[in-house]
């Protein structure tokens, strides 16, 4: 009697510890969406046309690429849901290290970006548009020293420990989330609730065609680093009621409540933007958000409170991310390295458990990637949109090892046993994989196509987005051969 009456709260316990769908769809939303992914694609696509780009690439790639996720953290549980893990499992360890290369090397371009990000929101937070049109005016090359100077001392708090800064980074972007959310349904209440002027949205096919020309396709890129991310939730799948049943439910969720947020986000913006605005999207896509923000403040009678606190948590976000963007991809490169490829010299670390000379490489990248920009940038939201460009380029590489893994565990190890499985027939995963890979990879190459205003090819730009991915990639082997070199002596 005593002992089934302890055991039944035990196990009654543990089935209430069980994730359900709707609990891993807000974690999943929040993982993936921000506001800024509505404004970069109302900026690319033209305004409302966005519509539609949206939501065929939340069918086409979001769906599959989420569920592939699913499968791959439920099959190998052990492995903790990394990407180079996936890979070792189903491929071969020199794969599972590019993964892991891909997964930090990329990066770089994302870490040259936000602290520009950080310069912005603060001059929108202390002064308002009149901030943000001197850190325009101000020459390139200054407005980049002072993004270093900003890199730099995020280096250094990386170095004494990010604890506090995991908290904060929390907090603020859970911040950032919610006003993002009241954003679309405080524009989408204020004609009814206020006396608003906003642009009439003309209701027609013609309103929302996108146009089908190389923009359309270059921009793809945009839309795939906006929704990227689903990798980091796919540890949870092992934590779910019932994984098979719950955990698409879940992901299909998420692709609904993204597309809908996307959707109801962009046709929100039409309803506050002039179109005219788009003329300049370097500008758009830099101030579109706290712009936006200022003129909900309007509509509801409070001034700039609205742009203030978004600016403050977007600003706060951006430093946050940038410090732990430093120090978590180093670390799931280097913590578990096979010095079979890694060089020996990466791995030491200082008296706080920081990776030393891993650091110092991280600083070289970083500091070339944003200087040399700013070198052929007119003005900072030129540089802004330009580290923007380049970021949707190379980050969504990483994603191409987790069809990778798809593929080969569907075509190498089909019949092994999982609590969840997306597709059960081997030759259509096969093809999904193919599909989402190459959809990846064709989007980054043709993201490299940049334009001035003017429409003419921007070579600068352009070539800087061809050689940058190239660069970051041949470092993985140069790494292999003094790696290989250490290890023959």
């Amino acid at each position: 009697m005593n002992k089934q009456s302890t055991s039944a709260p035990a196990e009654q316990q543990k089935k209430s510890k069980k994730m359900m769908w709707y609990t891993l769809a807000f974690m999943g939303f929040t993982t993936v969406w921000g506001f800024g992914n509505i404004i970069n694609g109302f900026a690319y696509y033209g305004g409302l046309p966005a519509v539609v780009p949206w939501i065929l690439i939340m069918v086409l790639y979001f769906v599959p690429y989420a569920l592939i996720v699913g499968e791959l953290g439920a099959t190998f549980q052990e492995a903790g849901g990394g990407v180079s893990s996936w890979t070792l499992k189903t491929t071969a360890p020199v794969f599972a290290f590019f993964a892991g290369w891909m997964y930090w090397v990329v990066h770089m371009p994302y870490l040259s970006q936000k602290p520009n990000q950080v310069l912005v929101a603060a001059s929108w937070a202390i002064f308002g548009e009149k901030g943000a049109e001197k850190i325009e005016n101000l020459p390139t090359l200054l407005v980049a020293f002072a993004c270093w100077g900003i890199f730099l001392f995020c280096i250094f708090l990386t170095t004494r420990g990010i604890s506090i800064i995991k908290k904060i980074a929390s907090v603020a972007g859970i911040c950032s989330f919610i006003l993002s959310l009241l954003f679309i349904l405080m524009i989408w209440a204020a004609p009814h609730i206020t006396d608003a002027s906003m642009h009439q949205i003309k209701w027609s096919f013609d309103t929302f065609k996108p146009e089908m020309g190389i923009g359309f396709f270059t921009s793809l890129s945009i839309l795939i680093l906006a929704i990227g991310g689903a990798e980091k939730i796919a540890p949870y799948v092992n934590q779910m009621k019932k994984p098979g049943k719950n955990f698409p439910k879940g992901m299909i969720a998420v692709a609904v409540m993204v597309a809908i947020c996307a959707v109801l986000g962009t046709i929100a913006l039409g309803m506050v933007t002039d179109p005219s605005a788009l003329k300049d999207k370097d500008h758009f896509v830099t101030s579109g958000a706290y712009e936006s923000f200022e003129k909900l403040g309007v509509y509801y009678g409070v001034g700039h409170l609205f742009r203030i606190i978004y600016a403050i948590t977007q600003g706060t976000s951006f430093l946050a991310a940038l410090i732990i963007s430093i120090d978590a991809p180093l670390r799931v490169l280097l913590d578990n390295a096979d010095t079979k490829y890694i060089p020996k010299g990466l791995l030491k670390k200082t008296k706080r458990g920081a990776y030393r000379n891993g650091l110092i490489m991280v600083v070289i990248i970083v500091t070339i990637l944003i200087i040399v920009p700013a070198l052929g940038a007119g003005n900072n939201d030129v540089l802004n949109n330009f580290l923007m460009k380049m970021n949707s380029v190379c980050m969504p590489l990483r994603y191409c090892w987790v069809f990778v893994a798809y593929y080969f565990l569907k075509k190498r190890f089909f019949n092994k046993e999982s609590d969840y499985k997306f597709l059960k027939n081997k030759y259509l995963g096969m093809t999904v994989a193919a599909w989402c890979f190459l959809l990846t990879l064709i989007s980054c190459i043709m993201g490299m196509y940049t334009t001035n205003k003017d429409g003419t090819v921007n070579i600068f730009q352009t070539v800087s987005n061809v050689i940058v991915p190239i660069v970051l990639v041949c470092l993985g082997f140069i790494m292999m051969a003094i790696a290989k070199k250490q290890n023959n002596k």
